[in-house]
């Protein structure tokens, strides 16, 4: 009888425990995101000298796409260039790069937990793999204070804020699709912005879930308009709408992406009739890989942008891909080396892409510096772009401000059916090429970490017209910031430029084996 009486006890003083502990739990405190002109308050809980945040309202303040699956318990981050899973309960967070398909365990001293359906993670031990996801310098302040980029004097008493959400009874209204001849187009017609979703793929359906959001699902009705897709199904699932996209034997890839910054999204359907037209097989036997096309960025009455200390841009971006050149030249024989300019004069950025083509082109590289509108400025590092519609704010910024240099030619007129969704149709038609471009952009991304001084700031994608008209693999590098004076000093430097234009080689020679080694497998 004594021993019952223990055991009733220990459960009543272990639920008086548990009971309280879940009450502290629930009185949360504040972790506050400091991005720019942006603060964002997420909820927090504090135990001892930890301060553990809520992901999912981490992801949403900044537009981080999510998939949370609530039987296991695990949530996963979708950067632009990784994936970021975290399972509540558990000490390891599991980081896969999207490039190179490489997964690292990292084990922290603290498990994550859950309240609410929401999964609470030590912020200090998650800072290093944030920096790496979001290629930005974060800084934490104190417990409380994360900020995002280089700031300083955070005032104590500034208003914090949430992201605004104009919520509609019914935001998604309609959906429309059409085939192209490199894809299928689905839109998804909204009156509200929707800044957070998710894919899946399997058994022939692509499922996204678009959260904080419901669809007027009477009205949306899928009229077999596509020979691609067999049916689209529209459902509301508590504040979230889940569309299914039932698709057939040729389905390859998507990209889910905003469109014109408006609140529609595009979905983009890659099938195998891209990468297995009847052009690239005809044109198969010409891929030996025997011509390099490098692309000096602007020239001419387009400077590029103006550095620290006087510098600009299109002579660091010439310098370098004539040292390039004359490194292939010297120690790659069997390679023709073409330049789209080999001196300072403005070449219009259609003519480099066709220039590209008619030589025959197997690889295009272009060149490029980067700069921030204020300077001197803090921003540093090179970054690695492919072609495909901007996801992040930065890139689409880089890229509207590389494609601005149109107004410098004769006939600007001719971009304009480059817009919207003329421009994601036509760089879906490099899907062909997509996968040498990856591979490369990552071979380049190791050698130009390993070599150069600027830091890497990732590779990312971005809608740059230059690499429009490039019908073979191809990258745009920003080799460093012009505004930044440590990164001006280098670019402008014999040194700099040896050095970059070392590790491009480097990348295009280890490129060349795997390409040739690929080519002879398929």
């Amino acid at each position: 009888m004594i021993n019952y009486f223990k055991k009733i006890s220990t459960i009543i003083i272990s639920a008086i425990i548990l009971s309280s502990l879940i009450s502290v739990y629930a009185q949360y405190d504040e972790v506050r995101i400091y991005s720019g002109k942006d603060v964002y308050s997420i909820p927090a809980v504090t135990k001892g000298d930890n301060v553990f945040f809520s992901v999912v309202d981490f992801a949403k303040a900044l537009s981080i796409n999510t998939y949370f699956n609530s039987k296991t318990k695990k949530i996963e981050l979708k950067f632009s260039g990784y994936k970021l899973k975290i399972t509540a309960g558990n000490p390891f967070f599991i980081f896969t790069s999207k490039i190179t398909k490489r997964r690292e365990i990292h084990q922290v001293p603290s498990s994550s937990f859950i309240i609410r359906d929401k999964i609470f993670v030590s912020l200090k031990y998650i800072l290093p793999l944030l920096k790496r996801s979001l290629a930005k310098n974060l800084v934490l302040r104190g417990k409380y204070k994360l900020i995002i980029g280089k700031k300083t004097n955070i005032p104590e008493n500034i208003i914090v804020t949430k992201p605004p959400i104009k919520r509609y009874k019914y935001g998604i209204t309609g959906i429309s699709v059409s085939d192209k001849s490199n894809g299928t187009l689905v839109r998804i017609k909204s009156k509200q912005k929707i800044t957070t979703y998710n894919s899946t793929f399997n058994n022939d359906e692509l499922r996204i879930i678009f959260r904080d959001v419901n669809a007027k699902t009477e009205d949306i009705k899928y009229n077999n308009s596509s020979n691609f897709i067999e049916d689209i199904i529209v459902r509301n699932i508590n504040e979230d709408t889940e569309l299914i996209i039932k698709v057939g034997d040729d389905y390859i890839s998507n990209d889910v992406i905003n469109a014109n910054k408006g609140n529609d999204i595009l979905i983009l359907l890659h099938n195998k009739i891209l990468t297995t037209s009847t052009e690239v097989d005809k044109n198969k036997q010409k891929w030996n890989f025997d011509v390099i096309v490098i692309d000096a960025g602007h020239g001419g009455i387009d400077g590029g942008t103006y550095g620290v200390y006087g510098i600009k841009e299109k002579d660091v971006n010439l310098a370098i891909a004539l040292k390039l050149g004359k490194l292939l030249e010297k120690n790659m024989k069997d390679v023709k080396v073409v330049y789209t300019r080999k001196s300072d004069k403005a070449v219009d950025l259609y003519e480099r892409g066709k220039f590209a083509n008619e030589q025959g082109g197997n690889l295009f590289i272009s060149i490029h510096g980067n700069a921030t509108p204020r300077k001197p400025s803090s921003a540093s590092g090179f970054e690695i772009y492919l072609l495909r519609p901007g996801k992040t704010k930065q890139a689409i910024s880089i890229a509207e401000r590389e494609n601005s240099v149109i107004k410098y030619e004769k006939n600007p007129e001719r971009y304009k059916k480059l817009t919207a969704e003329n421009f994601i149709l036509v760089s879906m038609a490099q899907s062909s090429y997509m996968k040498y471009s990856e591979k490369f952009s990552d071979l380049l991304n190791r050698e130009m970490s390993r070599i150069v001084k600027p830091k890497s700031r990732g590779i990312k994608q971005a809608g740059f017209y230059v690499l429009v008209g490039a019908s073979m693999p191809s990258v745009l590098i920003e080799t460093g910031y012009l505004s930044n004076k440590n990164d001006a000093r280098y670019l402008n430097s014999k040194k700099g430029q040896d050095q970059i234009a070392k590790a491009i080689y480097n990348s295009i020679k280890l490129f060349k084996k795997q390409y040739e080694k690929s080519l002879s497998s398929e």
